[in-house]
Parts: C-alpha cells; sequence; structure tokens
C-alpha cells in the first residue's frame, strides 16, 4: 500500500528539542514530552529556538455517526506508538502523516493537558511566554478539550483549568501575582467576555517592544482558583454560540484566555568590607528582577462548509467571517513554513493577536482536533495539513526581566530606618553612660572635699589649743613678773637698792615672745589659706586625672562610632535618592517612548539634557537636593570627599556630581569650597571613577562663566589635561573633554586656556576614538574657534588660529564628514569659523578644507550652517581666487 502525503514526501517527526520539562513529585511528566527546561546558561541568553509542537486528538463517532456511518470504516487510522496518522484515500490506499503527539478517541483529558499544555505551562513559570491553542472543524471538540470546567465530573477538566492549577500551585501569593482576561474575536470585533459592554477593543502595536497590546480590556487579579472559575463561567455565558447540522453548541467566535502572570525574583547579594577585613553590616543592595511571562489559550472557531452546516441568513456572514480569520492564519502559517520575507499578519485581527505565537517568543503548542467520519475526510485532510505546515514554524524564545526599582527602594528605607533607630539607641546610651560618669565623678569630688574640710578642721583646731596654751604660759609669766615688780618696789622702799637691769631684760623677753608668737599665728594663718588653695587644686586634680582621661577616651570612642554611622547613613540616602532619581526618570523616558541621557556622574549623557529635564518637571531638584540639604548638609557631604573610606569618598563625589548638576546648587557648592575639593580629588586620587566622576562635576561647574575663571585660577585646565593624559576609560574622557569644551567657550580665559595646553589635551583625547568622547572634542573645538574669530574681528588678536598652530586642522578635516550628526555639526561650525580670516586660508587650502566648505555649503543639513560657509567662501579673496583658478561652482 502507498504511504506519502500530499505533497509526495513522507513527514518526519524529528525536531530540536531545546528545553526538558523539570520533574514534578505530584505529576510526572510523561514520556512523550519533548520540552527541557533550560539552563542557567539558556536562561541569560538572548534566545533560544523553540519549534511550535503539533498534536492531533480524535473525537469519538458521535450518536449521529454510529448510524450514518455504520456501513463505512473510519477515514483515519491512528497509530499513536509510532507517532503517526494514516487517512484513507480509498479501500486501498492512504497518506501518512507523523505528528509531536497522536491521541486516540481514548486518550484522558488529563493526558491531553500533560503532552499538550503542561510543558508551555511550565515554560511560562519560567518567564517565557507560551501558547495553547485548538484548530480543527466545527463539531471535533476544541472547546472541550480547552474549556471544559468538569463541574460534573473533575476527570473533564480541560486545558484552562488545569493550567491554572499548576500555576497557583507554583507562585508564592506574596510576591507574585496574576492576572486574566478573556476576550472573543467575533465577526473581526474584538469583545471583552467579562464586559459585554465593551464590545470593541482596538488592537495597538507597542512601537518600543513590538508586542501587541489591548487597551480597554479587563485585567482581572486573581487569587485562587475558585475566582478563575467563576471568570471562566461568566465568560462562557457571554460567548456567542448557535445550533448548526454539525453541532447544537458551535462557537461562532475566536476565544482567547490571557494570563498575566509577574514573579519577583532576587539575584545574591555582595558584602562590602571594611579596611580591617572584617565583614560589615552594610551590605550592597542586591538586584532584584521582575520576571513577566504570559499564557495564550485559543479556542479557534471551527472552520464549516455552509452546504454542510446549513447556516444561512446572520450564521452565514458569522461561517463568512470564521473561514476568512482561519484563512488568514492559514496564509500566515504557510508564509513562516516556507522562510517568506513577508507575512501577513495584519490581514486579520486573529493573525495580529498570534503573531508572538507563530514565528515570535512565545512557547506555542498547538492540539489539531479531527473527526473519523469519512463523509468529512475533505475538512480532516485540511485540518491535517494545517498542523503539518505549522511544525515548520520556529519561535526564539525570550524572556522579559526587568529591574525592580520599586522593590529596591522599600529595601533601602527598611535597610535606612534600622541604621537610624540603631543610632538612635547608641546615642542614648552614650548619653546616659556619660551621665552615668558624670554623678561618679561629682560623687568622688564631694567626697575628697569632705576629707580635705575634715582635715582642715582638725588642723585649725590644733592651731587654736597650741596658741591658747602659749597665751597662758605668757599670762603666767606676767604674774610672775608683777610679784617680781612688787617686791623690787617693797625693797626700794626699805632702802635697798632694785636691780633695774633684770626687770628690763625680762620685759624684752616678754616682748620677743609676742613678736614670736604674732609670727607663728601669721604663719598659722598663710598655712590655713595654703591648704584651701590645696585643697583647689587637689579637688580639680583628683577629678581631672584618672576619670577625665577615662572620660575622655570613651567621648573619642563614642565620636568615631558616631562618625561611621553618619557616613554609613548619607551613602544608604545617597543611593536610595539616586535609586529614585534613575527610577523615575527611566519612567518619563518609557512614558515618552525615548530614553533621555543626562550627563552626571551616574549616568551617560550631557549635563545639559538633565538640566532641561530638571528644569521642566522640577522634581529632581524637589527629591534630590532639598532633601540631601535638609537632612545631610552641604558641608557635611563636602567633608566627605576627604574620607580614608574608598566608598564613601566615591559616594560622596557623586552625590556632589549630581547636585552640580542643578544651576540653583553650583554657586553654593563653589562657596563652601566644593570646586577646591574636587580639583584636590584630580589631584590627590588615581581612582578611575573618583577621577571620573569628579571630572564630570567640573564639567557641571564649567557651565557657569563665573566658575571657569575660578577653575582655571586654581589650575583646573592643567589638572584636566593630566587626567586626559593618564586615564584611557571613555566615560572619563568624555567627562574631561565636556569639562574643557565648556571651558573653550569664554572668551576672558582664550589665551590661558591654549598657554596651560587646554587645546593639547583636547587633540590628545581622541586617541580614544569612542563617539560620544569625539563629540565633546568637537565642541570644544567648535567653542574655541568661535571665541577666537570673535576675538579677531574685535582686534584682540591677530595673526594665525592657536587651533592651526597647535595642528587640529588636519584631525578638524579629517571628521568634516563623520557619520555621527553632534560631531559633523560642531567640525562644520569650526570651519566655518576659521575660514573667516583671511590669515587662515592658505593653511586651509593646502590642507584640504576648501573641499569641506565647498561640500559644506552644497550639502550640509543645516541651512544657517550652509549660509554661513557660502557667505565665507565669498566673501573671503583667497578662496574665491582659489575657486575660480579650480572653476568651482558655490
Amino acid at each position: 500500500m502507498a504511504s506519502s502525503n500530499r505533497n509526495g514526501v513522507r513527514a518526519s517527526a524529528k525536531f530540536d528539542r531545546p528545553l526538558r520539562p523539570r520533574p514534578r513529585p505530584s505529576s510526572p511528566a510523561p514520556p512523550g514530552s519533548a520540552i527541557r527546561r533550560p539552563s542557567p546558561s539558556a536562561r541569560n541568553s538572548t534566545a533560544v529556538p523553540g519549534r511550535v509542537r503539533v498534536a492531533v486528538r480524535l473525537r469519538p463517532r458521535n450518536a449521529e455517526e454510529m448510524i450514518a456511518d455504520a456501513d463505512f470504516a473510519d477515514c483515519v487510522e491512528l497509530q499513536p506508538e509510532l507517532k503517526r496518522l494514516k487517512l484513507r484515500r480509498n479501500n486501498w490506499d492512504s497518506d501518512t502523516y507523523e505528528f509531536d503527539e497522536v491521541l486516540t478517541e481514548f486518550a484522558s483529558q488529563k493526558r491531553v493537558y500533560e503532552v499538550v499544555a503542561k510543558p508551555v505551562v511550565e515554560s511560562v513559570l519560567d518567564g517565557y511566554n507560551g501558547t495553547v491553542m485548538a484548530y480543527g472543524q466545527t463539531g471535533t471538540g476544541k472547546t472541550f478539550t480547552l474549556g471544559r470546567l468538569g463541574d460534573g465530573d473533575t476527570s473533564d477538566r480541560g486545558i484552562m483549568v488545569r493550567s491554572m492549577e499548576d500555576i497557583f500551585a507554583d507562585l508564592s501569593p506574596d510576591t507574585d501575582s496574576v492576572t486574566v482576561s478573556y476576550l472573543q474575536l467575533y465577526m473581526e470585533t474584538l469583545q471583552d467576555l467579562l464586559n459585554p459592554a465593551n464590545d470593541n477593543i482596538p488592537i495597538l502595536d507597542d512601537p518600543r517592544t513590538g508586542d501587541v497590546s489591548l487597551p480597554g480590556a479587563t485585567l482581572v487579579e486573581i487569587r485562587d482558583q475558585q475566582s478563575f472559575l467563576e471568570l471562566l463561567r461568566v465568560g462562557e455565558a457571554n460567548r456567542v454560540a448557535a445550533n448548526t447540522k454539525l453541532n447544537t453548541e458551535s462557537s461562532r467566535s475566536h476565544a482567547i484566555l490571557m494570563v498575566y502572570i509577574k514573579r519577583s525574583v532576587m539575584e545574591s547579594e555582595d558584602i562590602a568590607s571594611s579596611q580591617n577585613g572584617d565583614a560589615s553590616h552594610l551590605t550592597k543592595p542586591s538586584k532584584p528582577l521582575v520576571r513577566k511571562s504570559k499564557l495564550v489559550v485559543v479556542d479557534l472557531a471551527g472552520s464549516e462548509r455552509v452546504h454542510k452546516s446549513g447556516s444561512e441568513g446572520h450564521m452565514l456572514e458569522e461561517a463568512k467571517s470564521i473561514n476568512l480569520s482561519l484563512s488568514s492564519l492559514g496564509k500566515c502559517i504557510n508564509a513562516l513554513a516556507e522562510n517568506n520575507a513577508h507575512v501577513p499578519f495584519r490581514d486579520s485581527k486573529l493573525t495580529r493577536m498570534l503573531r508572538d505565537s507563530f514565528g515570535g517568543t512565545a512557547r506555542t503548542s498547538l492540539i489539531v482536533t479531527i473527526g473519523p467520519s469519512p463523509r468529512h475526510r475533505g475538512e480532516t485532510s485540511s485540518t491535517i495539513l494545517f498542523g503539518q505546515r505549522a511544525m515548520k514554524v520556529e519561535n526564539m524564545l525570550k524572556i522579559k526581566e526587568e529591574f525592580d526599582y520599586k522593590s529596591l527602594s522599600r529595601k533601602l528605607e527598611v535597610q535606612l530606618d534600622r541604621l537610624i533607630a540603631e543610632n538612635e539607641r547608641q546615642q542614648k546610651a552614650f548619653e546616659d553612660e556619660v551621665e552615668k560618669v558624670n554623678l561618679e565623678a561629682q560623687c568622688r569630688i564631694a567626697e575628697v572635699e569632705r576629707n580635705f574640710l575634715d582635715a582642715l578642721e582638725k588642723e585649725r583646731l590644733k592651731c587654736q589649743m597650741e596658741y591658747m596654751e602659749l597665751v597662758k604660759e605668757l599670762e603666767q609669766k606676767l604674774v610672775l613678773n608683777q610679784e617680781r615688780h612688787e617686791c623690787n618696789s617693797s625693797v626700794a622702799d626699805n632702802g635697798e637698792r632694785p636691780a633695774p637691769s633684770s626687770s628690763a631684760d625680762e620685759v624684752a623677753e616678754v616682748k620677743m615672745l609676742l613678736e614670736a608668737e604674732r609670727n607663728r599665728r601669721k604663719a598659722a594663718e598663710e598655712e590655713v589659706e595654703h591648704l584651701r588653695r590645696q585643697l583647689g587644686k587637689h579637688t580639680q586634680a583628683e577629678a581631672g586625672d584618672v576619670e577625665i582621661i577615662k572620660l575622655r577616651n570613651m567621648l573619642e570612642d563614642e565620636a568615631n562610632q558616631r562618625k561611621r554611622l553618619e557616613e554609613e547613613i548619607i551613602i544608604l540616602r545617597s543611593q536610595l535618592l539616586q535609586l529614585n532619581f534613575e527610577a523615575d526618570q527611566m519612567r518619563r523616558c518609557l512614558e515618552n517612548g525615548s530614553s533621555g541621557s543626562t550627563f552626571s556622574a551616574m549616568d551617560s549623557s550631557t549635563t545639559q539634557v538633565r538640566h532641561s529635564q530638571f528644569k521642566d518637571n522640577g522634581y529632581g531638584q524637589k527629591s534630590s537636593v532639598a532633601t540631601l540639604f535638609e537632612q545631610v548638609g552641604l558641608q557635611k557631604i563636602l567633608s566627605l570627599l576627604e574620607s580614608d573610606d574608598a566608598n564613601v569618598r566615591i559616594h560622596a563625589v557623586k552625590v556632589v556630581a549630581n547636585l552640580a548638576a542643578e544651576e540653583a546648587n553650583q554657586k553654593r557648592i563653589v562657596e563652601a569650597g566644593g570646586l577646591t575639593s574636587l580639583l584636590m580629588l584630580l589631584r590627590r586620587y588615581e581612582d578611575e571613577t573618583v577621577r571620573r566622576v569628579a571630572a564630570g562635576a567640573i564639567a557641571n561647574l564649567a557651565m557657569n562663566e563665573a566658575n571657569q575663571e575660578l577653575i582655571m585660577a586654581e589650575g583646573g585646565i592643567t589638572l584636566l589635561s593630566l587626567t586626559a593624559s593618564d586615564a584611557e576609560d571613555p566615560q572619563t574622557l568624555r567627562m574631561v573633554a565636556g569639562a574643557i569644551a565648556n571651558l573653550c567657550g569664554n572668551d576672558k580665559i582664550l589665551m590661558t586656556l591654549r598657554s596651560q595646553g587646554g587645546v593639547k589635551a583636547l587633540l590628545g583625547i581622541v586617541r580614544c576614538g569612542h563617539p560620544d568622547v569625539l563629540s565633546q572634542v568637537a565642541r570644544g573645538i567648535a567653542n574655541f574657534a568661535k571665541c577666537e574669530s570673535r576675538a579677531s574681528n574685535q582686534g584682540i588678536k591677530s595673526g594665525r588660529s592657536f587651533l592651526i598652530e597647535d595642528g587640529a586642522l588636519p584631525w578638524i578635516v579629517q571628521n568634516a564628514n563623520n557619520e555621527a550628526a553632534p560631531i559633523r555639526r560642531h567640525i562644520e561650525l569650526a570651519l566655518c569659523h576659521l575660514a573667516q580670516h583671511e590669515v587662515n586660508a592658505k593653511d586651509m587650502i593646502s590642507g584640504g578644507a576648501l573641499w569641506e566648505l565647498v561640500r559644506i555649503s552644497r550639502d550640509c543639513s543645516r541651512e544657517d550652517i550652509r549660509n554661513l560657509a557660502r557667505r565665507t567662501l565669498s566673501s573671503v579673496p583667497t578662496f574665491k581666487s582659489e575657486l575660480r583658478r579650480l572653476r568651482v561652482d558655490y
């Protein structure tokens, strides 16, 4: 018996198998599953190939066919073990086809799900888009296979219900979310089955991502299986169906179930180490990712022939619309199978919605349903050939991941609050400890004072006792002397001569004793006063020796710890504010459809763009500048530029660079010494990041004319030139070139700039070759040429251009027609300014610049530059004579 397909070529069941399903204890994958799970390397790659898998399912005979076809054999013969299907032409000949899976009429709903849909659901849970679609003649069991709810018999549950059971089993309700929309395509009109009033939903293409979007479609977030079943019941109740000769409940629309899954994925975190090698409690923020995927389940309306279905009137129009959309789908499948350059996706709304499923980035499984009746052999053959062509379609699977700024911001806020609370607790403990030490010191001082007062009182009593004893002794001597005096007086009365010398001696002795007593008393009073002074000194010394030294050491330790905590808090605040700014900036860029670029230390755009963005919306100034000034203070930020910790220094210079991007902050930064600090960073540190960000901050400050003179006065151009000669990083060179380019636009410092090597530094930077770097160099040369031309017109300068003397003309001529528009525009302006002066004409002619001027006057896209070139060529006599000699019109 002949065995061949319609084209005479035997179909093959072999295909690439890039992924394998992961094993699950609850429901192991069947042997026939042909999809493998991606390895880690496959997940990180851009895309992995994945062919459309096609399975065929045979419907058993219904009651009508049992009677009508009782004398005829089935038109198909299944060989599931070989994954083959034979379609009989007649009693002696048949065509053989091979599929990825062949399911007999006895296959259970569970086996159908595990073979057809479960690999797709697992891929969706891993972050890929997935599609499960049923195709076939009306009445062959498509809706039964996909949308059966299984209310009466749970074993009859279809693919929609079983896929959501697996999705809910794998998701985490805390971090993941599932939203569902249920639509129908009826008469080429997309309608919402969950909101019948929304009966004309537009289909739009996202110009940025290329995805199909459905604005206005109802999106319902679901948390459990029961709520999903309720949604399916609502959608099925609103779906259009009719009774035909071929099917009593024939679907008259294409039903499309869309399940959107968003999962959070956390990457590993890096631990920052301190200088002594110990792990710090401050960790770098992790990189949270949001993985978005979509599962699309499509229950196509069945194809039908009008003379068999008996459709007429409005049902006839419905049949025409169904067959037309299925025909468009078949054309797209044919074009993809044959690798045609053009695929007519836009011929039908159905093909537009399924563009990602066939030839796109989704993993797709197709189940084609057929009937056994020989009366419908033509429809069965068409369905089988559709499946054979679909097996040739190759998709490139991609994972869609986005950076989760909100999650990281929340995490940083929690970490910041924890550090602030820890700082407050340590501050309270420090204050309690200081108060305790003060109380102990006061108690010790009071005890010492009491001891000294007791000793002083004892000494005073001792001195008083000695004084009283001396007075008593003197009184006794005085009484004795009086008695002697009376005795002498009585002897004189008796005629005896007294002994005057003895009395005089005694009086002198008494005087001496009194004088000695006065001296001793005075000495005692001086000693008491000395003891009082010694007591005061001893009190201060006692309180200031051991205790004060210990207290001072504790205060120094606490101050150092507080300084470290403040630095960590400032780092976290700067990271948080920077992430908030970048998140808002990215959101604005996504809304505007283009990514804006800013010239700061954290990204790679020009400062003018960032300045204009801040000026337009005011958000950056409010969120970054005001918050930093209020919470940290500019002086504190500038002081961190001299920190010994490299991480602290890098974060501080990034904050200063972002602040310098605001014109309102530049004056405050310069007045606070920020410009001097930034120049010191260029002079002292060789770290590439510090030099790049510091150069960017200087470039921002150099946009202000007053700051330009300060930069030149403090030797800024010399430092920038040294940095340009040492650096190799394109971003660093771009920052340095931008700063020098800003300085080149000031007439007052033009001579000084050239004498200190500014022009040669710009020409040295061109060694990098990066387009962004060359654009800044070209801008600087254009600014210099413009200022030099203005000085020549005013009579301030004479002679050839400094650019020509420093050898810039060959590079200018070489890049005058550069492919990059910014470079070309600046070079064209520079050439026009140089050509305005007769003294430069001969050098420009010999260097080939004349031909570039002629080209600019003819082909320049900007009318103002084109007119300037024409006026220059017509006003300079040397150019006019040379062009006449060469017979060149301009």
